[in-house]
């Protein structure tokens, strides 16, 4: 027992690494950030570092959050799944309530914390994905099976896609329901009955476009933004001679004249454009690599998890990787005008302290499934080196205990055949010899 007791120890003391790969992607898109929000925030204030100041403040707070979350047992965190769906509800209806919510160009999405404003969607987004990994483990059977389990997720989702539209976010209602989706196919619903909900919110969705004057003037600037250049279309048409003037190496560094008051939100929903602008196509294929190599290892983590068996740690990786690309592709989509303007910030690269914020916590969430799945296989090889050792040693055990029976055994039987003729084995030897002296 004190060996198995000392192999349990030292199987328990293995621990695990963070993957690197996730890790240098990451931070590599957060220098990226900090020096285009530096050079796309410039001529914004009075004070040149106003923007980067508070970008960098929000990034100390958000590695500190990533670092909480990275020592964070994944079965801690799961055993709270239903608070976290409690939490979500009540953050998008605190904004909601006076003196907390705050309104910003009419629509009311952030609650006041006195030093700054917190976007509170960007915290939902984080607590669905893990609620909404915590229910496909939960019910991974029924969600294939039954119409039931597949639809509950499907309404809660409706749910807060209702509260956001009240505030109204259309943009981040939108990633909510593609993240849903893709991680209830991943999850093991079947496509066939997850067409039948998409088709029929689909009317639904057009018809909140059609009916809401701001979201239809987004979508004819979108279709032809040169028709009124200095009206609904300004801001892309501005953006799309960012993007052109970069060419193939951009203006340099610094350069750009697009953010000169030129073009609105050049520090955060356009900070693409401004990037396009001074580093060119060169530079703009650089980062979309860096997102393709963050995705795609996370994507690469998440099926090692269900390889493994384990499925919360995986749907995890699956839903951060899953709205990582969903946004970076509608925030790129949006500045090179293949998709209607969205209030969507470049995840880690754009300012906007609630945005970066809980970006982190998702990367310190992602970084501690990598740990934990680098520290099951470490463990299983643990495992798989010992057992032909503690197998030989059982083996030999087996043989000692089955030696020391066998000489028992003929002990216990020569002392009986001696006792039945009243003498020992010595005596019988000795005896002669005595006889012979005699």
């Amino acid at each position: 027992m004190d060996d198995y007791s000392r192999q349990a120890t030292r199987l328990e003391a293995i621990g695990g690494s963070y993957d690197k790969w996730l890790l240098g992607a990451a931070m590599a898109l957060a220098s990226i950030g900090i020096v285009m929000v530096a050079s796309s925030s410039i001529a914004l204030t009075q004070s040149p570092f106003y923007y980067l100041t508070r970008h960098l403040m929000f990034i100390a707070i958000g590695v500190v959050l990533a670092a909480v979350a990275m020592r964070v047992e994944l079965k801690e965190i799961e055993k709270y799944n239903q608070l976290l769906l409690l939490g979500c509800f009540a953050l998008l209806i605190v904004v909601f309530i006076p003196g907390l919510g705050s309104s910003v160009n009419g629509a009311r999405r952030w609650i006041n914390l006195g030093v700054s404003k917190f976007q509170t969607v960007e915290a939902v987004k984080v607590l669905y994905i893990v609620w909404l990994s915590s229910y496909l483990v939960r019910f991974r059977d029924e969600v294939n099976a039954t119409w039931i389990a597949m639809l509950k997720p499907v309404g809660v989702v409706g749910l807060l896609v209702g509260l956001l539209l009240m505030q109204p976010d259309f943009g981040s209602s939108m990633l909510l329901l593609g993240i849903t989706t893709c991680m209830l196919v991943l999850g093991g619903a079947q496509i066939k009955r997850i067409i039948l909900p998409v088709l029929l919110m689909l009317p639904a969705l057009v018809l909140l476009v059609i009916f809401e004057p701001y979201r239809m003037r987004r979508v004819t600037s979108f279709m032809d933004p040169w028709q009124d250049q200095l009206g609904s279309g300004y801001q892309l048409s501005n953006a799309l001679m960012a993007i052109g003037r970069g060419e193939w190496t951009g203006v340099g560094l610094g350069a750009s004249i697009q953010k000169l008051n030129y073009l609105p939100e050049s520090h955060t929903d356009f900070i693409f454009s401004v990037i396009a602008e001074e580093l060119g196509f060169l530079g703009v294929c650089a980062i979309i690599g860096l997102y393709a190599l963050l995705v795609g290892r996370a994507f690469w983590l998440g099926m090692r998890c269900i390889e493994m068996r384990r499925h919360f740690a995986g749907y995890i990786a699956f839903g951060i990787a899953l709205w990582i690309s969903l946004q970076t592709f509608v925030s790129i989509g949006v500045n090179l005008g293949m998709l209607p303007t969205k209030g969507l910030t470049l995840p880690l690269i754009s300012s906007g302290g609630s945005s970066v914020m809980m970006t982190c916590v998702a990367m310190g969430l992602l970084l501690r499934v990598s740990y934990e799945y680098n520290r099951a296989v470490r463990r299983q090889e643990f495992r798989e080196d010992i057992e032909p050792v503690v197998a030989a040693a059982e083996d030999d055990s087996a043989e000692r205990r089955s030696a020391t029976e066998v000489a028992a055994a003929l002990q216990a039987a020569n002392g009986r055949d001696s006792s039945a003729r009243g003498t020992s084995r010595m005596q019988q030897r000795v005896e002669p010899t005595f006889g012979r002296i005699a």
